[in-house]
């Protein structure tokens, strides 16, 4: 697998990914959302991405551009990289637990985007991140690839533990999703996605 990468650069934010799909989970990301980054890192290793990313972004402004803009572009690296929608299972899901916390996240590698984001918090940040902006990071992400992504926080006190249940499940559903299949195979009785 050659290695995808892409660029997002407007007013508001410079973003760059570089993207191993069927790596070993290693990660180099820079950006200046402490708790963001974390996340980041969460989802390369637990979906066994290797993943550079460069995040910059007007967060003297507002956090929303920055980690709205990383979901797009890590969306599109993922649609670049499974253009042809081709020899992968197309569909997977996870259920991770992290201590009192258990989250679910299913994807569709559909060709169709879709959110369901059933994710609460008690605060609104944590660290340095707004806690709402997650949902928009996955909404980008969803539209960019164009795959339908389902998420539920079944359960959990810590606000810390739900969110990064839920973006290691992501990374999880992810792998599962893009595992490679019978060559030339269309996941859909369609015979196209």
């Amino acid at each position: 697998m050659s290695i995808i990468r892409v660029r997002r650069v407007t007013r508001e934010t410079n973003i760059e990914v570089k993207l191993n799909l069927y790596g070993n989970g290693k990660s180099d990301v820079k950006c200046d959302i402490g708790f963001f980054k974390h996340l980041l890192e969460s989802f390369s290793l637990h979906g066994f991405f290797d993943l550079s990313l460069r995040v910059l972004g007007d967060i003297e402004v507002d956090q929303h551009h920055t980690v709205e803009d990383t979901g797009i572009v890590l969306g599109q690296a993922f649609f670049k990289a499974l253009e042809d929608r081709k020899s992968i299972l197309r569909s997977g899901f996870f259920i991770f637990p992290m201590d009192e916390a258990l989250s679910l996240v299913a994807i569709d590698i559909s060709n169709r985007p879709h959110l369901h984001y059933d994710l609460k918090f008690r605060n609104k940040f944590i660290g340095e991140l707004q806690l709402e902006l997650i949902e928009d990071f996955f909404l980008a992400f969803a539209n960019e690839f164009k795959c339908g992504i389902h998420i539920k926080n079944l359960y959990g006190r810590s606000d810390h533990h739900k969110a990064e249940s839920v973006f290691k499940a992501f990374g999880r559903a992810l792998k599962i999703a893009t595992l490679p299949v019978k060559r030339g195979f269309v996941p859909s009785v369609k015979g196209l996605l």
